[in-house]
């Protein structure tokens, strides 16, 4: 009964202590920019491209830094909202895709990951998403019907959020969720997440207050991100949103989809950006 009794109070003690770290520790957990590195591991012209770097001015002083990356026959622009890890520099697959599909590409590191000033907290990155949005508008020039906003997975959420201020031609959602609590309840269903999530990111609440048309990208292997946040965000979405189905896990669904992906990009983009 003694030994029953140090095993239940050391359960407890772990229970309450990874709640408490849940907790506490969710900005750290969820925003890695040191994850694989802040250092840049490559560059456009690696790939043999034009590029500009970018120096955009964020809310409280800080300053983003970005890269414009020229397609050759360019039909609009769009803005890649990176996801949670890493930097601008660990996405230049997705960068050949959308030059490939016609579009001029904006693309940034939110404050504390790669280049860009401060240090990432949820606040801060909802406004560099909208910074970023209004400077391209304003800064550039660019109509928001000339424009396309495409995040994935956190950056689905900074995406969705920008599209309530800067309303473009279109709006994709990759591997995206319904909100920060959403994924807690997934991953931890034995904590009350309602309780210990202190971030919102609450994509589908978002997507109620955007005009643009909607396309959902998501794979059912997704590991990280169940299936059931993309049903869930088409139906948050105005209008009749489109859900495309790839294959493949979380971080290269896209890749390994090939094909499928790109065609169907291609098809919202021609819908909504001819």
């Amino acid at each position: 009964m003694r030994l029953l009794l140090s095993l239940a109070a050391a359960a407890g003690l772990i229970y309450v202590g990874f709640g408490a770290l849940l907790f506490f520790g969710q900005e750290r957990m969820v925003h890695l920019p040191q994850i694989p590195s802040r250092e840049l591991q490559s560059a456009p012209a690696d790939r043999g491209w034009d590029y500009q770097d970018l120096a955009i001015p964020s809310t409280d002083g800080v300053t983003l830094h970005g890269w414009r990356i020229p397609a050759d026959s360019p039909r609009g622009v769009v803005i890649f909202f990176h996801g949670n890890a890493g930097n601008i520099s660990h996405r230049l697959d997705t960068i050949a895709i959308l030059r490939d599909l016609g579009l001029d590409v904006i693309i940034f590191d939110y404050r504390g990951y790669g280049q860009s000033e401060g240090s990432a907290h949820e606040a801060g990155l909802h406004e560099d998403a909208r910074a970023v949005a209004r400077w391209v508008r304003e800064e550039l020039g660019v109509p928001g019907e000339r424009m396309v906003f495409h995040g994935r997975s956190l950056g689905g959420a900074l995406a969705a959020s920008a599209a309530r201020h800067t309303s473009p031609a279109a709006l994709i959602l990759e591997s995206s969720f319904t909100s920060a609590e959403a994924v807690a309840r997934d991953l931890y269903p034995f904590y009350p997440t309602r309780w210990l999530t202190r971030l919102e990111y609450a994509t589908a609440d978002y997507l109620t207050e955007t005009r643009a048309p909607v396309l959902i990208v998501h794979s059912r292997d997704d590991e990280i991100i169940p299936y059931h946040h993309a049903r869930s965000l088409r139906e948050a979405a105005p209008g009749e949103a489109q859900l495309l189905t790839i294959r493949g896990d979380h971080n290269t669904g896209f890749l390994t989809s090939g094909r499928a992906y790109r065609d169907g990009l291609r098809q919202f983009l021609d819908q909504h950006l001819p």
